[in-house]
């Protein structure tokens, strides 16, 4: 058995479906942000408690969520209103046995393009720290989402969620990735000197990681994030939606390049 934890703001039109994925989840909450919507009345709609608490940023909110909300039960699956649950994930996260030896769960998620999965553009598995213990766990801000503290014991688990890119249109899109943008090239101008010995580690999300932090180094960075996702990673092969939303990354590449130089030229790290 296992909780869930969705964080909203504003999410009428996304929550109804999030939710109704949920319904074998014995103990829902929705964790909201003070929504001005009918969020908070959909969420009691669907039998889901509503904690409310301002957001900061998410690793906050997500630790806010094991430290105050009383859980049914100690691990959690985390859910974001743009997402859903799967059969298989369910499964995963029902028959999931605590051996003491783990503080969280990785999860790749299937990202969705206005109805189509394309996982050649999203390099999946591109794992998440989503099912995680409760008591013992806790995240960390990094860019513009969060991450497992170093100190968590990791594994993976077996199954995927939904994340529909498109809930709000493109236009949406571009308006939450300027504001991604930012807080990447934040993350980035502060971050330490690149360990090289991190591009040769023997686990693969290390590896991606440090991958991510240097190519922030290659110029020309948006036609570069273009020809990686389109030709390299075979985006191609996804149709016309796999043409769109490489365009679309090369994008947000473009609008976090331009807000390094700003921060270079400013010679300081706005926080």
């Amino acid at each position: 058995m296992y909780s869930a934890v969705v964080l909203t703001l504003n999410e009428e039109n996304n929550l109804p479906k999030c939710l109704d994925s949920l319904r074998a989840c014995a103990d829902v909450v929705v964790l909201d942000s003070g929504s001005t919507d009918d969020t908070v009345r959909i969420a009691h709609q669907h039998g889901a408690r509503v904690i409310q608490n301002p957001f900061h940023n998410f690793a906050q909110q997500r630790n806010f969520a094991h430290e105050q909300i009383p859980f049914q039960f100690p691990w959690v699956l985390h859910l974001d209103a743009d997402e859903t649950m799967t059969d298989s994930l369910h499964r995963s996260c029902s028959t999931f046995r605590d051996d003491g030896n783990f503080d969280g769960c990785w999860i790749a998620p299937k990202m969705m393009w206005f109805g189509q999965w394309i996982p050649r553009c999203t390099d999946f598995p591109a794992w998440q720290a989503r099912f995680v213990n409760a008591p013992r766990f806790r995240f960390i801000e990094v860019g513009h989402g969060q991450r497992e503290h170093p100190d968590m014991r990791m594994r993976q688990l077996l199954g995927n969620y939904l994340h529909d890119l498109t809930t709000d249109g493109i236009e949406g899109w571009l308006e939450k990735h300027r504001r991604y943008a930012k807080a990447e090239a934040r993350t980035q101008f502060d971050a330490p000197p690149l360990e090289l010995s991190r591009l040769v580690h023997s686990d693969p999300l290390v590896r991606r990681r440090a991958l991510k932090q240097l190519s922030y180094k290659i110029p020309f960075r948006a036609p570069a994030r273009f020809i990686y996702q389109y030709l390299f990673r075979q985006g191609f092969r996804e149709g016309s939606a796999g043409l769109k939303y490489c365009k679309l990354l090369a994008h947000y590449e473009g609008l976090a390049q331009y807000e390094i130089t700003r921060l270079k030229r400013l010679g300081k790290s706005v926080r």
